[in-house]
């Protein structure tokens, strides 16, 4: 199985595309989105009508937790930035419409997938522990256990941070897939593509190039 595995694509549509198209010519079996798909970028519906076209399999991020609990009439923001992106927030809410937030609602925290070799692939858009924090490649080995824990996989593939990076911690690998839409710096888009076979797993990360695309 060769799956292409998404994160923090935060309402852009353009960079997500980008990423399909270079992942459709290495080819792939399953699209894995890790979560934050559509706040606060220019096109969240649009996202969404892709992911539901490529069969994806998404789990809960941060800010789609946001867009399905908090009601934006309770909010009151402090300055313009925080009025502003108030707005969007509620713009955002607008365009995906009632029946996508409550499939938004529904998506679990976190998901496993038995892999041919035995191991288990665990999605998570923060941590096994905590799905709202981040495992972040600054993290010390003992700071990355804690926030594993027990009941890990024996692959975690994570998003939040928006940096790409992969990690042997004692038994488990922890592959974080870095943004689509909100990679440090812009101009590019990141993605992993996790290859299963019997006898082995590896994880090629892509960096697409968005040049004026974004």
């Amino acid at each position: 199985m060769r799956f292409l595995c998404v994160s923090d694509i935060h309402g852009h549509a353009v960079a997500l595309q980008a990423v399909l198209r270079e992942a459709s010519e290495r080819g792939f079996d399953q699209l894995v989105v890790c979560g934050d798909i559509c706040f606060p970028g220019p096109a969240p519906l649009a996202v969404w009508r892709l992911l539901v076209e490529h069969n994806a399999l998404c789990v809960q991020g941060l800010t789609d937790r946001a867009l399905v609990e908090v009601d934006p009439d309770r909010l009151d923001p402090r300055d313009e930035p925080e009025r502003a992106r108030l707005t969007r927030f509620r713009e955002v809410r607008a365009e995906l419409g009632e029946a996508v937030l409550a499939r938004i609602a529904r998506l679990p925290p976190t998901t496993e997938l038995p892999l041919e070799s035995g191991h288990t692939l665990q999605v998570v858009h923060g941590s096994p522990v905590d799905p709202t924090e981040a495992i972040t490649p600054d993290l010390s080995d003992e700071e990355i256990v804690g926030l594993l824990g027990p009941q890990s996989g024996d692959i975690v593939v994570c998003g939040a941070g928006h940096v790409s990076f992969d990690r042997q911690i004692a038994d488990v690998r922890v592959v974080g897939i870095g943004s689509v839409g909100e990679s440090p710096g812009g101009g590019y888009a990141h993605a992993t593509l996790i290859v299963s076979t019997p006898a082995d797993v590896t994880a090629e990360p892509m960096y697409v190039e968005l040049r004026s695309e974004r």
